[in-house]
């Protein structure tokens, strides 16, 4: 047999060599989506941080019902709170059911808008009139919770008003008057209060003191409110507070302290303060029933019975008992009555009542050492 020679084929397979390694390059995925998912944990966590605590309140009240208010489109009726956070009936299956109805919300949010818009032509007037544009810093202009408040503060180097009086300065009339039309557009009364530092007079308490001074302050102001085109019966109160209502984070006897607060009163703040000083509320001493349904039988003492008048010079000494029909006197002979005098008042009364009227408050002007030779 014929020997062949036959080439041997050897086939040689060589692996495909991948960057990744042994397990390849899934990691790198994997550990993509890790930095992404940290990133934005991180990112969450900053602005966490940094929101308000009401914007927190609401970002939880949102994850409790998602979408709940825009899906049902506000309160319902059946509304109720879960004790289970996110619990409750679900709100895309609420039927035969009709919106709250909420005037009042509404009507508040009408009255801040209005407050608003007085608050923005308040801004423009100072903006567009030179003489109150250098008076701004003057201003501060606050929406609270019983209406919009204008306070215009004192500075050592221009008081509202002279020193330790009532007498206003140029520039705090010119800012009365400004802003006195703007007031008197809007329907809102009006409540002035005068205020001042802790710096006491030489007379102290006893004579002119700091609750005159900011009373008689508060209502010149009004007077020059009034002489700017203020209509007279949209100020509903004027009342002086002294040196008990200091600005927040200055000391007492700051100059900042020494300022006119003009309060244009929301509908309920004007509701309070009227229903405060409502005579219907008020008691007529004088009426012995109204009495008695305010202090109960047994409580309180009974009034000890007054001691028998004692009878006028020339008449018996003898106390005269009651006419009876019998005895009594024809009509048209008319007797004298005796002249009563009054029963002796016990020692103890007598102590407890003051002996002297206060003094009067002194006309003199304070000694130089006194508040009136600071600014006020």
């Amino acid at each position: 047999m014929k020997q062949q020679n036959h080439p041997v084929i050897v086939v040689k397979k060589k692996k495909a060599k991948h960057g990744g390694g042994h397990h390849g390059g899934s990691w790198k995925i994997a550990y993509a989506d890790f930095m992404t998912a940290m990133m934005a944990f991180f990112l969450v966590m900053w602005l966490i941080s940094i929101a308000s605590p009401k914007e927190l309140t609401q970002i939880a009240e949102y994850f409790r019902t998602p979408l709940k208010v825009a899906i049902t489109g506000g309160q319902r009726s059946s509304d109720s709170e879960s004790p289970i956070p996110g619990g409750g009936d679900d709100p895309t299956r609420q039927e035969g059911e009709v919106h709250k109805s909420t005037p009042n919300h509404a009507e508040q949010i009408a009255e801040n808008a209005k407050l608003e818009k007085l608050h923005e032509d308040l801004d423009q007037l100072l903006e567009s009139d030179p003489r109150l544009r250098a008076l701004r810093p003057h201003l501060l202009i606050t929406l609270t919770e019983e209406g919009l408040r204008i306070q215009i503060i004192d500075s050592q180097n221009r008081p509202m008003f002279r020193t330790g009086s009532a007498q206003v300065e140029p520039y705090m009339r010119d800012i009365l008057r400004a802003i006195a039309p703007i007031l008197d557009h809007f329907p809102n009364k009006i409540s002035l209060a005068g205020h001042t530092d802790d710096l006491p007079y030489v007379t102290g308490e006893r004579g002119y003191s700091n609750w005159e001074l900011s009373a008689d302050r508060a209502n010149a102001s009004r007077r020059e409110l009034v002489y700017g085109g203020l209509t007279e019966g949209k100020v509903l109160r004027v009342m002086g507070l002294g040196s008990t209502m200091q600005l927040k984070d200055h000391q007492a006897d700051d100059a900042i302290n020494r300022r006119i607060s003009i309060l244009v009163l929301n509908k309920e703040a004007q509701a309070h303060i009227e229903r405060e000083n409502s005579e219907s509320a008020a008691v007529a001493i004088s009426q012995p029933d109204v009495l008695k349904t305010l202090v109960p039988a047994g409580q309180g003492g009974a009034a000890a019975p007054s001691a028998p008048a004692a009878p006028a010079t020339g008449q018996p000494s003898a106390a005269a008992a009651p006419a009876t029909p019998a005895d009594a006197a024809p009509a048209q002979q008319p007797t004298q009555q005796p002249t009563p005098v009054a029963a002796p008042v016990p020692a103890a009364t007598q102590a407890a009542r003051p002996t002297a009227a206060l003094p009067a408050a002194p006309d003199s002007q304070a000694a130089p050492g006194s508040r009136d030779s600071q600014q006020r």
